[in-house]
C-alpha cells in the first residue's frame, strides 16, 4: 500500500515495492485509500509511507484488518517504524515468519441529532471536538456509560487511543499510554480551569461529548479528518471497535526503544529525512 497522491514518495517507493517482489507474492497493491478495499487471499500488508499512511490503510481496512508492516518514509514513524534501508534485512525475516503481531485499539465514532445518525468514522488515534470559529472558549459536556462526568471549557477536547497518545494528546499534555493498553484517555485542550486534568479511562466503556453552546465553526475530527460540523442538538459517541489494528513487529524494534528515538530522550527529537 503506498497514497498516490503523495507524489514526492513516487520515486522512494518504486525501488521498495521492487525489493517487495522479490521477497513474497505480491497479490494486490492499493495506491488509493479511498477505494474499496480488496484484499484477495493477501495474509499481510506492506504500507510505504508515515504514520498518516498507515492510520488511512487502518480505515480502508475497516472490519477486515490485515497484519501491517509499516516501512517509513514519513518522518516520526511511531506506527511505520521500520527505515527503508532495513527492508534488505527485514523481509527475509517476514519471510521465514519471524515476527510478532501486536494488537491496538481502534474505535467507531459515530455522531447522532436526536435519534438519526448523521455520520460515522472508523478511528485508530482519537476523535477531537474543535471548537472552530470564532475561537471562543467552548463547553463539552462529557458522558461515560451515560454518565455525566463533566462539563469542560477549553479550546476542545481529545478522547484518544492508546496509539494515539503520541499524537494530538501528547501535545496537549496528555499521557502517553503503553500502545497495548486497553483504554481511552481523554484530554482537554488549553482549559478554562487549571484543576482540569487528562482522564484515563476503560475502553470498554461508552464515551459521549455534546456541546450545547457551539460555535459556527465547532468541528468533529477524526484521526486529522473533519468529519462534521457539530450541532447542540447532536452526540458524538466513541465505542470501541470489534476490529483492532494488528501491527508487524520484527525483533529489535521494541515499544520502548521506539518512544526513546523518535521523542528524543536523552538526545534531540529524531525526524526521518
Amino acid at each position: 500500500m503506498a497514497d498516490r497522491r503523495k507524489r514526492e514518495l513516487a520515486p522512494r517507493v518504486r525501488p521498495l515495492r521492487e525489493l517487495v517482489a522479490q521477497h513474497l507474492p505480491v497479490v494486490a497493491e492499493v495506491d488509493d485509500f479511498a477505494a474499496p478495499f480488496h484484499p484477495g487471499d493477501a495474509e499481510l500488508a506492506i504500507v510505504l509511507g508515515g504514520d498518516g499512511s498507515m492510520i488511512r490503510a487502518a480505515r480502508l481496512m475497516g472490519r477486515r484488518q490485515l497484519p501491517v508492516l509499516g516501512i517509513n518514509l514519513g518522518r516520526l514513524g511511531f506506527l511505520a517504524d521500520v527505515q527503508p534501508q532495513e527492508l534488505p534485512e527485514v523481509l527475509p525475516q517476514v519471510v521465514a515468519r519471524r515476527y510478532r503481531v501486536t494488537h491496538h485499539l481502534m474505535f467507531e465514532c459515530r455522531v447522532y441529532r436526536g435519534s438519526e445518525l448523521v455520520a460515522e468514522r472508523w478511528g485508530l488515534n482519537e476523535a477531537a471536538v474543535l471548537a472552530g470559529p470564532p475561537f471562543a472558549m467552548l463547553e463539552v459536556q462529557l458522558y461515560v456509560d451515560a454518565e455525566w462526568v463533566t462539563t469542560y471549557s477549553c479550546d476542545g477536547l481529545i478522547v484518544s487511543t492508546p496509539v494515539g497518545s503520541t499524537a494530538h494528546n501528547l501535545s496537549a499534555g496528555g499521557p502517553i499510554l503503553h500502545k497495548n493498553l486497553q483504554a481511552f484517555v481523554v484530554a482537554p485542550i488549553s482549559p478554562h480551569t487549571l484543576t482540569i486534568r487528562p482522564l484515563i479511562d476503560s475502553a470498554d466503556r461508552v464515551y459521549e461529548l455534546a456541546t450545547p453552546r457551539p460555535h459556527r465553526g465547532t468541528t468533529l475530527v477524526v484521526d486529522g479528518a473533519e468529519t462534521c460540523r457539530l450541532t447542540a442538538a447532536d452526540r458524538v459517541r466513541i465505542e470501541r471497535s470489534p476490529a483492532s489494528f494488528q501491527l508487524v513487529e520484527v525483533a529489535g524494534r521494541g515499544y520502548y526503544r521506539t518512544l526513546r528515538e523518535k521523542l528524543g530522550w536523552g538526545g534531540k527529537l529524531k525526524l526521518n529525512e
